[in-house]
């Protein structure tokens, strides 16, 4: 929530909370670089932000209050939804007759509060708070979900194998079923509602030799949630195989499927796979959300150059346009935000995809399914009769797909697709692998986004200058003058700055944060296929050559766009080495 600088400044001096020189400094670097005042006073260290937040809470005659170690009753908590609460940082902690106080960290989001009014026929009283209250209560919506997941298991456990058979027939696929009463089906919906409140990608469900291992994958990390009865393991798996489709007698071959959950909060689909082990079948969900915002690119990471490139780029009539990364790395995200931009009536975009992720209207979206031929080459074989202008192709597997994709691009058609490579300039090697001829490759080509996810740190964060031994050890491994360079040429530190000037954020743990990060944002490399490059490929050169010519050319690979962005305090340094070091 922004507070005019001219308020806030007077404010600070009227308490004594900070100097004007430094409260003009800060003012500076605000209009110089369009952020938040309020941030750059909390990250230069001038002001703390509880103190910040209670100066705003002043200036705009709205009682502040701290949440950060304060128990709500589960009753006044529910009264806002976790995701509207989680949504809209909004928190109920006291009701009073009709009076309903809630916690929030901008009182002026007038919309949200009459919504809240209107649904709990309460009057609405605002308070100021902090953003580390507000995670202190949504994890306490998460540790409800615990205890009702730990009350089934206690209360109705030795029920569990006896009500197999009940889970087998029933083929509800809706929370609001008589089956939902059930032990298993409660189960395996808590389990679920838990891992979407939790913001995990992937739920994974592995028998081990006593035991039943629950993990969640949370902003790319693994993490042990629970750990369950082996007695639950075959009721679990029948219930998931119900929901997905799937065949109930078959546990010797791996099988996919797929489900849904609508409610009123949200919706998910839930892509399911499961493949047997040594103890019995393990089973891995992929959650995708289906009623998320379009993200835009500059939200999932891609700035500077490399923005205007793409922009420019995905505007061509035709071309091949290639994402590329390990798996998990967000290659299907970027494209589908390309997609988002483009999407236009004036426009067919078709798709071929293993498997649609999420679907997009006005966008023809097609699902590949080898078991009947429709692999992605004879997919896109056909696609090329159905008069598309863009055509996304999921990932180039094989010759076939590449050849086909090529000639698309040729014929007039804009393409999008994934490859698997670990850089920009890889890609290249990488078709020519595929016998694509380097003709061909240097006169589709028009643009290649590597790209890779890092943690971002949680707010509240503290900076830090490194010390010298970690200044050498990166001169060791990396360029570190070419990265300082770079840091000033994008005005990210002053023109004199050293590494040790350098403030970077570091990882700071809470209760409500106990990883130090939450959520997750790209580092990215844009290499766009400029005539020296073309001339590169037509000449066989390589993935080392090209690399060298990119960055001569002024290309930010992933490294160096990961300490811009810890420099920005948005990750740490410790966060991206991880991530390229994998």
């Amino acid at each position: 929530m922004r507070i005019e600088p001219k308020q806030l400044k007077s404010a600070l001096l009227s308490f004594g909370l900070a100097k004007e020189k430094e409260i003009e400094k800060a003012k500076k670097i605000a209009e110089k670089t369009g952020r938040d005042f309020g941030e750059i006073l909390v990250n230069q260290e001038v002001v703390k932000r509880e103190d910040l937040i209670r100066l705003q809470a002043y200036i705009l005659g709205i009682p502040f209050i701290n949440l950060e170690k304060e128990k709500i009753p589960l009753g006044v908590l529910k009264i806002i939804p976790q995701p509207i609460a989680r949504h809209h940082n909004i928190i109920a902690f006291k009701k009073e007759k009709n009076n309903l106080e809630v916690a929030m960290l901008d009182p002026k989001d007038l919309q949200t509060i009459e919504f809240i009014k209107k649904k709990s026929n309460l009057k609405i009283l605002p308070r100021l708070t902090t953003p580390e209250s507000i995670k202190n209560v949504l994890s306490q919506y998460e540790e409800s979900l615990r205890k009702e997941f730990g009350k089934i298991i206690k209360k109705e456990g030795e029920k569990i194998p006896k009500t197999l058979e009940k889970v087998v027939k029933s083929s509800h696929q809706n929370f609001g079923s008589e089956g939902k009463e059930l032990p298993i089906i409660r189960m395996v919906d808590s389990l679920l509602k838990h891992a979407i409140l939790q913001k995990a990608s992937d739920i994974h469900i592995e028998p081990q030799e006593k035991e039943l291992l629950i993990r969640y994958r949370i902003d790319g990390i693994l993490r042990d949630v629970m750990t369950l009865p082996l007695k639950t393991h075959s009721g679990i798996t029948a219930r998931i195989k119900i929901l997905s489709n799937l065949k109930l007698d078959e546990h010797r071959l791996p099988q996919d499927g797929r489900f849904k959950i609508v409610t009123k909060d949200y919706r998910f689909s839930f892509r399911v796979s499961v493949f047997p082990t040594f103890y019995g079948e393990k089973v891995v969900m992929r959650l995708l959300p289906e009623d998320s915002k379009g993200v835009s690119l500059e939200g999932l990471g891609i700035r500077g150059e490399g923005l205007e490139k793409v922009h420019f780029n995905i505007k061509r009539p035709n071309g091949l346009i290639l994402v590329t990364g390990p798996t998990g790395c967000g290659k299907t995200t970027t494209l589908y935000t390309i997609m988002d931009i483009l999407n236009d009536p004036v426009v067919n975009i078709a798709t071929i995809e293993d498997p649609i992720e999420y679907t997009m209207p006005r966008i023809n979206q097609t699902q590949v399914n080898p078991k009947i031929g429709l692999t992605f080459a004879n997919g896109l074989r056909n696609l090329l009769r159905q008069d598309p202008d863009i055509i996304m192709v999921g990932e180039i597997r094989d010759n076939e797909t590449a050849a086909l994709a090529i000639n698309a691009a040729l014929t007039g058609h804009l393409v999008l697709s994934t490859l698997h490579t670990n850089s920009a300039a890889g890609s290249v090697s990488r078709l020519l692998d595929m016998k694509v001829e380097p003709f061909l490759i240097a006169s589709t080509l028009k643009l290649i986004i590597a790209q890779r996810l890092v943690r971002k740190l949680c707010s509240g964060l503290k900076e830090y200058n490194l010390k010298e031994e970690e200044i050498k050890n990166l001169k060791k491994k990396y360029n570190t003058e070419k990265i300082l360079n770079i840091l000033k040429k994008e005005k990210i530190i002053e023109k004199e700055a050293t590494w040790q000037d350098i403030k970077f954020g570091k990882v700071k743990t809470t209760k409500a944060c106990p990883s130090g990060y939450k959520g997750r944002i790209g580092i990215f490399e844009v290499l766009e296929i400029a005539e020296p490059i073309k001339e590169l490929i037509l000449k066989g050169g390589s993935t080392g050559k090209i690399q060298k010519e990119a960055e001569r050319e002024g290309m930010i690979t992933m490294l160096e766009d990961g300490f811009i962005k810890s420099a920005q305090k948005i990750t740490s340094i410790e966060e991206v080495l991880r991530v390229i070091r994998e």
